[in-house]
């Protein structure tokens, strides 16, 4: 397992909003799963994108918050948007010139798990693993 920093509202559009690309300056060989983490740094600008917006940013929902872990997903492939000038299918949320990692299966948390995060890929530790995991384990073993 490993996690990526995303900074708000990004985060929140991987989590609730359908943003299935994390975009990057460079590849990563990793497939797999990740965190999301959503760090403490926030993308004020990005805030009044039209894309933001229509992932439903609300800045009062739980998984706004910053400095938490707020989603798991699957890094399934990774788009070479950079060497191609940004002319892949990788959709609106694909930034040209960048490396779009693909993200499967994004399950949004029930709430955040705070922890201290780092840049980039990173490897989390074996307690946040197993609290994350759990919370998941027993939101879908209950009864609905």
């Amino acid at each position: 397992m490993r996690a990526i920093s995303v900074q708000q509202p990004w985060a929140f559009a991987m989590a609730r909003g359908g943003k299935g690309v994390f975009n990057q300056p460079s590849p990563t060989a990793y497939r797999g799963p990740v965190l999301v983490y959503a760090s403490l740094r926030v993308d004020l600008g990005a805030c009044d994108s039209p894309l933001v917006l229509a992932a439903g940013w609300d800045p009062g929902d739980p998984l706004a918050t910053v400095g938490a872990v707020i989603a798991v997903a699957e890094i399934e492939d990774v788009c070479d948007g950079a060497v191609l000038d940004g002319t892949c299918d990788c959709g609106p949320w694909a930034d040209a010139e960048t490396y779009h990692w693909r993200l499967a299966d994004v399950t949004p948390l029930p709430r955040p798990v705070v922890a201290l995060g780092k840049v980039g890929l990173w490897e989390p530790s074996a307690t946040l693993v197993t609290e994350v995991r759990t919370m998941l384990a027993s939101t879908t073993s209950s009864p609905g």
